[in-house]
């Protein structure tokens, strides 16, 4: 799309877009399979992370000033100790992981190419770091065939595929949010993909 731009954001930039990408993933994952019930102050607290963290990245996608999608990634090891602890399970260092975390774009601007450009991005940022063998993220999976799932909807499998991700079979992990129609939160599977970085 015409008037697309790029931009590659760490350190103190990054730190200033992390409102636009609270604003986003909230809009963004409210739809499905997320179906998150998102709050701005939750979503700061959690993405200053990126901004303390000096090898995370973040990508922006900006047409005509405003940030419509956004893309980050950082080493696996600055996440939790239950993705470590996965990683380890499965032979890996989690040293030489780099993890990517969310990739959200607004619907106008989707189709594009802008996606692709995203995985790009954040792997040329990991192998720029000379330190990572591994690039790994998760994504939702929703058991079965719930009743919920749009009509039409397509699983990114074939993209991430496309990307030269492979599904990591056995690592999955649980985060906990809260959906639309909950009362509260509740775990949620999180089935991880990986790609050596050495493709």
């Amino acid at each position: 799309m015409p008037g697309i731009a790029l931009e590659r954001l760490t350190g103190e930039a990054l730190g200033a877009a992390i409102d636009d990408l609270a604003r986003l993933r909230i809009a963004v994952f409210r739809e499905w399979p997320y179906l998150y019930d998102g709050d701005l102050a939750y979503e700061s607290r959690y993405l200053a992370a990126y901004a303390r963290e000096p090898d995370s990245v973040l990508v922006a996608a900006v047409h005509d000033g405003r940030v419509v999608g956004a893309s980050t990634g950082l080493p696996l090891i600055t996440q939790g100790t239950a993705f470590q602890a996965l990683f380890r399970e499965h032979g890996h260092d989690p040293v030489r992981v780099f993890y990517f975390g969310e990739s959200v774009l607004l619907p106008a601007f989707r189709g594009q190419g802008i996606g692709v450009r995203f995985f790009e991005a954040r792997e040329a940022w990991a192998r720029s770091l000379e330190r990572f063998d591994l690039a790994a993220f998760c994504g939702v999976a929703r058991p079965g065939d719930p009743p919920r799932r749009p009509a039409g909807h397509v699983p990114l499998d074939t993209f991430w595929e496309k990307r030269g991700f492979s599904r990591a079979d056995g690592m999955v992990a649980s985060l906990s949010w809260q959906d639309l129609d909950e009362d509260a939160p509740s775990d949620k599977p999180m089935q991880f993909w990986t790609k050596p970085l050495s493709r």
